[in-house]
Parts: structure tokens; sequence; C-alpha cells
């Protein structure tokens, strides 16, 4: 604090006129008293009017409800999903399908990360690809729902318009509703 004091004043004794950006800079972070002798909002009292807003914390809640939601997927791609995959492919372990950089051929990644080799595990990368798409399917059923949801309830009732043409009781031409006299038949209409 006393640092910041003495910044404040060689700003002011550096010829920074009182009331400069600086001096409110200042004022805001350590309630410094400006010339009019009113006291600056510190900066953690708009921050915490920020964070209590309602958007920040339901932003906040779906991100605790999403890091669940992709535990959920997680389990189901490596424990449903991935070994039905690995039944069609020859009963494949897709964690071991990798490239060891070092030219050695190891029976397993966990084989090949004692030794110390760099690999390039394509297998791994190829899980967390198929657990993208499912989470980016799910999300797209849920948006679409919502969005259906909301438009069922934008949708006002449609009015039906009222009609401009009517039949001549005569001649049955269509005639406007305002019409007293047939101009096809030249009959009166009242």
């Amino acid at each position: 604090m006393l640092c910041v004091i003495a910044c404040y004043r060689s700003c002011l004794a550096s010829g920074f006129r009182s009331g400069s950006i600086t001096e409110v800079y200042v004022a805001r972070w350590h309630r410094i008293k400006l010339n009019g002798g009113a006291e600056a909002r510190p900066v953690w009292k708009e921050f915490k009017e920020f964070a209590l807003k309602g958007n920040v914390i339901d932003l906040a809640i779906g991100v605790v409800i999403g890091g669940a939601f992709g535990k959920i997927v997680s389990s189901m791609v490596n424990d449903l999903i991935m070994p039905l995959v690995s039944l069609f492919t020859g009963r494949m372990d897709f964690t071991n399908w990798f490239v060891a950089l070092d030219g050695v051929a190891y029976k397993t990644l966990e084989e090949a990360k004692e030794a110390g080799a760099a690999t390039l595990n394509y297998g791994n990368f190829l899980t967390v690809v198929v657990d993208f798409l499912i989470i980016a399917f799910a999300l797209f059923l849920i948006v679409k729902q919502i969005n259906r949801a909301r438009a069922k309830k934008a949708a006002p009732a449609e009015v039906p318009a009222e009609p401009t043409t009517k039949a001549c009781p005569f001649c049955q031409s269509e005639i406007s509703v305002k019409a007293v006299k047939c101009p096809h038949c030249t009959s009166d209409l009242k």
C-alpha cells in the first residue's frame, strides 16, 4: 500500500494534474480520495457485483454440470462403446494403439512408458474423438429440444384473416366484401 501511495505521489509530483487518469486508477484500487473528497469505487466491490449476477452463477452451474456430463460420456465411451468397436476390429484394445518413436516394438503402452520411450498414442486420440462426437451429438439433441420447446411457446395462435372477397348471391362471381352492387350482373346486394 505504501508503494502505491508513493507511486501516486510521484505521479502528482512529476506533472500529472489532479484528477488525471493515473490518479483515478490508483484511487480505484486503494480507496484514495480524489479532489472532490469522494471516495472512488473499489474494484473488489465491482467484481463482487459482477460475480453475483445471475448469468455468472448460471454459467458456473453449467460448467460444473458439463464436467459431470463429460465424465459420464467418457465412461460410456471407454466402458461401453470402445469395447464394442474393438469387438468388430478383432478384440483389439485401442489404448494399446501407439507408435514408439524410438523404433523399438513394445507390446503395451505401459511398457513403452516404463522404458521412457516417446510415443504417439493414436488409440487414445481415437477414443477422445469418439468421446467428443458423442458429447457434441448429445448437446445437439438437447439444444434441438430446447429450440423446439421455445418455438412452441413463441408461436402465437394464428388468427385467420378477415375475408376480402365474397360470392355474389345472384351470379356467384367473386366480388369485394364492401361491394353494394355486383360489377358482373349489376344486382343490388343489399
